[in-house]
């Protein structure tokens, strides 16, 4: 079975974007750096990319990123875009789909269109809090960036959560960590 996994870069103050997040700069001023390490951690890269079977993404991680994405985040993955705002599916030129529906919702059809041995990848800031918040989320893989931001945005924004240690960390450009969410 799929699992809800948020796979998330993040400053060393704990920030997943920069400040100032922007059309002209959807990561915040100095945010792109948080991605640094897939150009240099190649393995790492290939499995999380290798994992992916849908996405949930955040209304407004999806207004900033489609243009520069060109289609789904992944081409050929259906796409989950959580909003008040439904609209029509949209197919993205990379053959991916983005449908539009509400947070449960989203979660349920995205883990219903991955394959059994894919993850249900979530994208953006604040639809994290909300998955976690509402239970859905089972693990989180965090690259840990040497950077700090000084300012932006903040992961989790204040959710608590039990987080258990899943294998050993990779030591990269970033370091590679992965904990499951306990349920109570």
């Amino acid at each position: 079975m799929s699992k809800v996994v948020l796979d998330v870069s993040m400053s060393l103050d704990g920030f997943t974007a920069g400040p100032n997040v922007r059309a002209a700069e959807p990561m915040g001023d100095g945010g792109e750096e948080l991605h640094t390490w897939m150009g240099t951690d190649v393995d790492m890269r290939r499995q999380v990319d290798a994992s992916v079977g849908a996405l949930v993404i955040g209304r407004r991680t999806f207004d900033l990123g489609l243009g520069n994405w060109g289609g789904t985040p992944w081409p050929g993955i259906p796409s989950f875009v959580v909003t008040h705002r439904t609209r029509e599916d949209l197919l993205g030129d990379n053959g991916g789909t983005f449908a539009f529906d509400g947070l449960e919702a989203a979660v349920r059809r995205a883990e219903e269109a991955a394959p059994d041995d894919k993850n249900v990848l979530v994208m953006g800031g604040d639809i994290a809090g909300q998955v976690l918040a509402a239970g859905l989320l089972d693990e989180l893989h965090l690259h840990l960036a040497p950077l700090l931001l000084g300012a932006g945005t903040p992961l989790f924004g204040g959710q608590r959560a039990e987080l258990v240690p899943e294998g050993t960390p990779v030591i990269g450009y970033a370091t590679h960590l992965r904990y499951r969410v306990a349920k109570p």
